[in-house]
């Protein structure tokens, strides 16, 4: 859409610089400054302000041109035939339209055949082949000259570097797209971000970044692929008749072609087979951004030749953006059910992948660092098929200079909760477990789960209704409920109400251990819950230990402390452990007892396989009796247990003279000191 305020003249001065920058960042710094998307509406605003006002038109405009110059790293290659680019339609009149001038310069009202090949997301190469030999590969460039790529071409696996047969020309042309699959893609740009070097913003972008490389070492550990889609050669007659049968020729000289490929007969057909493209986009391996639709019979082809750019025998038929610009108008924090507190930016809304898009997700703090996002920066947002829309890029230059940072919460925005965020940690959380709304059904679930407090009938289908009524706000709530409320619930009977109530009761009082781990403190599972409850002996120990203190217990390093610390010290959930208790739970403390703990100050080791109980098992059995299980031996290792295949320990310990045991000798010595033992 031109504007109409401004003068044409200016208007055009402005669109072909504009282009020209735009190309120079996509094609020489591979650092695209727009989506595609936008690209192309502005090409096509050029494109009619040209036609409106022929008198405009130059030689040197991006419409005159098939696309940008190439860098000038590598040798320069001049094509023996122009690699032109297409024309574009964006909807189903258009591609009738398209059609319709078709049939009319052909002089036909009969159905045209076309070739609809997918269009790929990647970078076009030309390959030359001399006597079936890969002597020269080129990019497109501006279409009349590109870059001598031959070194780091016959590094992709799926570029014959002979062609197979006997039956191909002394001289032929493959043209192709080489492009990045989407895995290879994801796998790169994590690998690159783990040494902290630069990421790629799509897979195109990637792919010619890739092949664009100085070295082809690095180019070869690229995951790059290539489909090649047309053919030239010095004598046509070298080359069956139709566009469908010249591709089946280069698959059989060992070139990939595109599986979707297929043919339709007149436009109705081709839009049947854009429809059903368009449906399967997301579910495909690798990036396309629409169809090619090429008039079939070579002949045809000849006939109906070029405009200044472009063949007026195909067409590219674009699908929705998945890529588009927007602003970020705010940033807001959610809270998942595990507590995970993500940031969202809040977006001018946009029309991308098909829908109109107002979210997208940061995911943490640390991509919103990693992209310098700022509140009121321009972004591109990219949603593909049923994927949740998320800002790739920042337009750096585009930023206002009211522009704020986005800066982490202190407080939970749904409990008021502290969020932490652990040095060493991605994902800041909600320490308000037992109480965060948004972590009540979780929180709910893990209190009733087998290895917690085993609230038998107490299943997610329950909890998600008792929630969702409000009849339970918090795990405290779970035992004011009476059979009453219950059967008021749909396909709650009475045997059914009376059960879960009974069950409900039947939890009031737990072993120490299993209320410590039901409570949901992150990184507290069963073993740790249960060397905690061994080495404190009471819910009020734990709670009041500071970290150091906590440290002191086998299998809670500083990490796990500080999430043991943290949690108790979260007024809300001090006020939950209260409710329960005026609820009528009540845990059972462990007795410390130094009499109780005959191992107590003794370290032990285990090695070997037990086949009588796990190591996790034994090494459980020995904490209880108050020894500290290390993992290495050593002159103050007072025994070790030796089960089979006892290795480079056992004999340690019989060079430093330590008491060893087997394993019957292990399971007698436990039964002695069992009460009754």
């Amino acid at each position: 859409m031109s504007h109409p305020s401004q003068n044409p003249r200016n208007r055009v001065h402005e669109l072909r610089d504009t282009l020209n920058e735009y190309n120079y960042h996509y094609y020489v710094l591979d650092e695209p400054k727009v989506p595609d998307a936008e690209y192309d509406r502005l090409f096509r605003e050029l494109q009619t302000l040209e036609n409106e006002h022929p008198e405009l038109v130059t030689d040197d405009s991006p419409t005159r041109r098939v696309g940008a110059t190439g860098e000038t790293s590598f040798a320069e290659v001049v094509h023996r035939l122009p690699m032109l680019s297409l024309d574009n339609v964006f909807d189903d009149q258009e591609m009738r339209d398209f059609d319709r001038r078709v049939r009319e310069r052909l002089g036909t009202e009969a159905a045209i055949e076309y070739v609809c090949e997918p269009k790929l997301d990647g970078l076009a190469v030309s390959l030359h082949y001399e006597q079936g030999v890969l002597t020269r590969a080129a990019t497109r460039g501006d279409g009349y000259a590109g870059e001598d790529i031959t070194a780091n071409v016959r590094t992709i696996p799926s570029v014959p570097l002979r062609l197979r047969g006997e039956d191909y020309p002394a001289l032929v042309e493959i043209r192709g797209e080489v492009y990045m699959p989407r895995a290879g893609f994801e796998k790169l740009n994590r690998d690159l971000a783990r040494r902290g070097e630069k990421t790629f913003v799509n897979p195109r972008n990637a792919a010619a970044g890739s092949l664009r490389q100085k070295k082809p070492s690095v180019t070869a550990r690229r995951p790059l692929d290539m489909c090649a889609y047309s053919v030239a050669v010095e004598d046509e007659n070298q080359l069956p008749g139709t566009q469908w049968d010249a591709l089946l020729k280069v698959r059989d000289w060992g070139f990939r072609i595109n599986p979707e490929m297929r043919l339709a007969r007149g436009a109705q057909e081709c839009l049947e087979a854009y429809q059903q493209l368009m449906e399967k986009r997301d579910r495909l391996s690798y990036e396309i951004d629409g169809i090619v639709f090429k008039v079939n019979d070579l002949l045809l082809q000849q006939r109906l030749g070029f405009v200044s750019r472009a063949p007026r025998w195909a067409i590219a038929y674009k699908f929705p953006a998945q890529e588009e610009l927007t602003v970020i108008e705010d940033v807001e924090f959610q809270v998942g059910r595990t507590g995970a507190v993500t940031p969202v930016a809040r977006l001018r809304p946009v029309f991308v992948g098909g829908v109109t898009v107002s979210n997208a997700t940061l995911h943490n703090m640390d991509e919103v660092a990693r992209l310098d996002v700022h509140i009121g920066d321009t972004v591109f947002v990219r949603r593909a098929g049923d994927v949740i829309p998320q800002v790739v890029k920042v337009v750096p230059e585009k930023r206002p200079a009211d522009a704020k940072a986005v800066e982490l919460p202190a407080q939970c925005p749904e409990c008021g909760s502290d969020v932490i965020q652990l040095p060493g940690e991605v994902v800041a959380r909600c320490s308000g477990g037992l109480f965060c709304p948004a972590q009540r059904k979780e929180a709910i679930r893990h209190y009733a789960s087998r290895k917690a407090l085993d609230i038998e009938g107490l299943g997610e289908k329950w909890i998600d209704i008792l929630v969702s009524q409000g009849m339970v706000r918090t795990v405290a709530d779970i035992y004011h409920l009476t059979v009453a409320d219950l059967t008021g619930l749909e396909r709650m009977g009475e045997k059914s109400a009376s059960n879960l109530v009974n069950a409900i009761d039947g939890s009031r009082h737990p072993a120490l251990w299993r209320f410590l781990y039901a409570l949901g403190i992150r990184e507290v599972g069963e073993a740790t819950a249960k060397a905690l409850a061994s080495h404190f002996g009471t819910l009020e120990a734990i709670a009041a230990a500071d970290e150091d203190s906590l440290q002191e217990v086998s299998d809670v390093g500083p990490v796990v402390a500080g999430h043991i610390h943290s949690f108790f010290r979260q007024p809300h959930n001090q006020e939950i452990i209260e409710a329960l208790k005026a609820a009528g739970v009540r845990w059972q403390s462990e007795i410390i007892d130094v009499s109780q703990k005959p191992l107590k100050g003794q370290t032990w080791v285990l090695t070997g396989t037990l086949s009588g109980m796990t190591r996790d098992e034994a090494k459980a059995e020995l904490e209880q009796l108050g020894a500290k299980v290390a993992s290495s031996v050593s002159g103050k290792t007072h025994c070790v247990v030796a089960g089979e295949a006892a290795g480079s320990k056992y004999r340690k310990a019989v060079d430093l003279g330590v008491e060893i045991l087997d394993e019957e000798a292990f399971l007698a010595f436990l039964k002695e000191q069992r009460p009754g033992g």
